[in-house]
């Protein structure tokens, strides 16, 4: 699995980190969406002022680029619906940068396909549910589930997955779906499709669903059985550990957001606005952003258990989770099983 810049070297990042460059940026294009999400990050999701315009998206890109990016994640709001989607893709292709998209697949047609595929764009399709009631319902939006399916038929059409046009299915794991997850990882295995699977970052929309919410014992049940399945069925071997199943989650050391308007965060869950674009470089707001430095220098600044776990050479927990339920972004993550006081 290669989603959030594991798919660059131990040596690449530990580059990336002492010259203060990026390997990767986030970047919304806009907030606007047509989906409801019970879990969402994003407030906004009708109407977003003050986005910046076309030529401000591509001017960071290529200061992103020239701080060393290889990838943009575009993210959102729903990107499949931006106006300008095919045109930004167009773009950051002649930038020769590699692109990674996170879609509901709404606008997701045959000629949004093919641009996709003569792109080469990473996809990651939202799907938290095989049963139609209960993806409409996480969803906030009736007919989520035709949406969503009509979307991955038209990119199967389109030549996705293979070797070069890869496939991620992104699901939320919450109390909803938890017991049909099993058998959602295995199919997406047995189709060649990737399976992207997040803990839910405890925010906006996520902590007002309190309903959502899976506590840690029954994180790890499901991350270890998960686990069993690809090394029994799939030969392929990984170590249990959230956030995501897997994987591991280290953006901070080589990556960013920037929001639909402009402001540089360290990912979408440390919602600490670093800087805005419209007022300044980014690689100024980056290199004097104690937090990004704080972040970066993490085994020396992550506190509490996070700091003595076993896992702390390579992980340091979700930092969203932390900062939005205790307020610190350095806070040992409270989501982790490793932390929770029956986890000796």
């Amino acid at each position: 699995m290669q989603i959030y810049n594991l798919e660059y070297t131990e040596q690449e990042i530990r580059e990336a980190v002492a010259a203060d460059r990026l390997l990767s940026m986030e970047i919304e294009f806009s907030r606007i969406c047509n989906f409801r999400c019970s879990y969402c990050y994003v407030d906004e999701k009708v109407e977003c002022g003050n986005e910046l315009s076309r030529d401000e998206i591509k001017d960071v890109i290529l200061q992103a680029k020239e701080l060393g990016a290889r990838k943009i994640i575009i993210l959102g709001g729903e990107p499949s619906i931006y106006p300008h989607l095919v045109e930004m893709l167009r773009f950051l292709g002649k930038e020769k940068l590699k692109i990674e998209m996170f879609t509901n697949g709404s606008g997701i047609n045959r000629e949004v396909a093919s641009v996709l595929a003569e792109q080469k764009v990473r996809i990651a399709l939202k799907m938290n549910s095989r049963d139609e009631i209960t993806q409409d319902v996480l969803a906030g939006k009736n007919g989520a589930y035709q949406i969503i399916n009509k979307a991955l038929i038209t990119l199967r059409e389109a030549g996705y997955p293979s070797k070069e046009l890869f496939l991620a299915i992104s699901t939320v794991i919450c109390q909803q779906n938890i017991k049909e997850l099993p058998a959602l990882w295995q199919w997406l295995r047995e189709e060649n499709i990737e399976p992207f699977f997040e803990v839910i970052t405890p925010q906006a929309n996520a902590l007002a669903n309190t309903w959502l919410g899976v506590n840690p014992q029954n994180l790890k049940e499901l991350f270890e059985k998960l686990s069993k399945i690809d090394q029994e069925m799939f030969g392929r071997n990984w170590d249990p550990q959230p956030p995501l199943v897997g994987n591991k989650c280290m953006r901070h050391q080589v990556s960013c957001l920037v929001t639909a308007t402009g402001e540089v965060m360290p990912c979408v869950g440390v919602t600490i606005t670093l800087g805005n674009v419209c007022n300044k470089k980014l690689a100024h707001i980056l290199k004097n952003s104690e937090i990004i430095n704080n972040l970066k220098n993490y085994r020396a600044t992550i506190k509490g258990q996070c700091s003595s776990c076993e896992k702390a050479a390579e992980c340091y927990g979700c930092r969203g989770a932390a900062y939005q339920l205790t307020g610190d972004y350095l806070a040992s993550d409270p989501t982790c099983w490793r932390n929770s006081i029956d986890h000796c």
